[in-house]
This record gives structure tokens, C-alpha cells and sequence, in this order.
């Protein structure tokens, strides 16, 4: 991991969290919920998420530290959990099932349907290969777009269509389903 703050950098790490968030992939649940309990709280959804990534950033650590698990141990268990998200989304069936309340507010948005399981996992397991500060400005850039997409949320459904996105998240299935790999083969050493 570099010490220096690269636009690249930014961007790998950017994807990743967009991918693993999956916001876009997310809508259709998002307007399950908003037509079960009323209107969506895009900024506080959006700032609830953001601070359960950066405090999970920095303590999840500690957490690991307490309980005995080494970095590389959560990372390759990690990897696990992206490979069977993106298997959900390239092949469109549920492994993982969430209970959902019936009310809108910020846990079922923020947690865990934003911050949930995965991207708090690959926060953590992307934390060895890339800058602290890269990971902090991706965080942000992600929960941008997700307060973007929650405040335009009836836009994008009439936008991107069932099929468009039906595309963009089997897209990002892919992306995922090559870190999943790809922090398997690291640290184990395949």
C-alpha cells in the first residue's frame, strides 16, 4: 500500500464500493420500501451510512485485534461474502436473506441495505492494498451517489428501465466476482 494519494487509486477503490453498495441494483427494493411505509430520508440514509463505513473503517480493526482474527483472516473470509454477492447478482437468485422492517427509517436503508455485511467486509479487506485516504474519498463518493440516487429515485426508475438495470448490476456482478478472486489469490497465496 502507497502512502500517496492517487486519482487511479481512487477510482479502483470508488468501483469497488459502488459495486459491492450497489445502489443502482438496489432500487428496486429501495421503491418496495418506499411504497410500504411513505417517503425516504435521502440525507439522513445517506449520512447514517457513512458514518457506520468510516467508523467501521478505523475501529473494525481493533474489533479483529480483540477477538484474535489477523487482517488476512477477514480478508479471505471476506472474499467469500463478495464471491457470493456477485454470485446473486450475475445469476439473479438470493443466497443472503435480510428481514426488512416494515417502516422506513435509517436501519433498513443505511444498514443494511447501504452499509451492510459486504461493503463493511471489503472495507476492511481493502484497507491493506490501498491508501487510508483513497478508501476515505471513495466512501464519500459513493455516499454522494447513493443520497443522488435515493433524492432521485423516481427518475432512475423511469430512466434505466427494468432491463437497464437488470445490465448495470450482472456489470458490476462481474467487477465484484474479480476482487472476490483477486483478494483470495493474495492472501493465500495462489
Amino acid at each position: 500500500m502507497e502512502s500517496t494519494l492517487s486519482l487511479q487509486e481512487v477510482l479502483k477503490v470508488s468501483l469497488v464500493l459502488f459495486a459491492v453498495i450497489d445502489i443502482i441494483g438496489s432500487i428496486p427494493a429501495i421503491i418496495s420500501l418506499r411504497q410500504n411505509a411513505g417517503e425516504i430520508q435521502a440525507f439522513k440514509a445517506s449520512w447514517v451510512s457513512f458514518l457506520i463505513m468510516v467508523v467501521f473503517l478505523f475501529v473494525g480493526q481493533s474489533i479483529l485485534d480483540i477477538i484474535g482474527i489477523k487482517v488476512a483472516d477477514f480478508a479471505i473470509a471476506g472474499s467469500f461474502v463478495l464471491f457470493f454477492i456477485a454470485l446473486e447478482m450475475i445469476l439473479g437468485i438470493r443466497i443472503y436473506r435480510e428481514e426488512v422492517p416494515a417502516s422506513v427509517s435509517v436501519v433498513p436503508l443505511a444498514f443494511p441495505l447501504i452499509a451492510g455485511t459486504g461493503t463493511l467486509t471489503t472495507l476492511l479487506s481493502i484497507r491493506g492494498e490501498y491508501s487510508l485516504a483513497s478508501i476515505l474519498i471513495a466512501i464519500t463518493l459513493n455516499v454522494v451517489i447513493v443520497y443522488i440516487v435515493l433524492k432521485n429515485l423516481n427518475r432512475l426508475e423511469k430512466l434505466l428501465g427494468v432491463g437497464g438495470i437488470a445490465i448495470i448490476k450482472k456489470v458490476f456482478g462481474i467487477v465484484l466476482l474479480a476482487l472476490a478472486i483477486k483478494l483470495f489469490r493474495k492472501y493465500t497465496g495462489l
